[in-house]
């Protein structure tokens, strides 16, 4: 089974940075597209970076030119950057990915992970 393991969120303040790490066992990670989601309290899962095997990003228009995702295909591991953070960026973020050919979507291909917590205070 897929494991998918975030780390690096806190507790910043507005207009401040953190770097979530995501690491993912159980596919052959290079092969395939890799993202970001986050969940805001009382809001549905969204997908807000995307990554693909060749290293194509997308973004979500709420978190464009502020976060940045990049991976490491050595280390089976999938990065967000995130600067200028906002109040509104809080929420629990997650890791996801899909095989070759797939297109991620607001739904997770593989088995969610505990995610990572990250408090952005006004």
């Amino acid at each position: 089974q897929v494991q998918l393991v975030e780390s690096g969120g806190g507790l910043v303040q507005a207009g401040g940075s953190l770097r979530l790490s995501c690491t993912v066992s159980g596919i052959i990670f290079s092969t395939g597209a890799m993202g970001w989601y986050r969940q805001a309290p009382g809001k549905q899962r969204e997908l807000v970076a995307t990554i693909t095997s060749a290293g194509s990003t997308t973004y979500a228009d709420s978190v464009k030119g502020r976060y940045s995702i990049s991976r490491d295909n050595a280390k089976n591991a999938v990065y967000l950057q995130m600067s200028s953070l906002k109040p509104e960026d809080t929420g629990v973020y997650y890791c996801n990915g899909g095989p070759p050919g797939r297109k991620l979507g607001a739904a997770g291909y593989y088995s969610w992970g505990q995610g990572t917590q990250v408090t952005v205070s006004s």
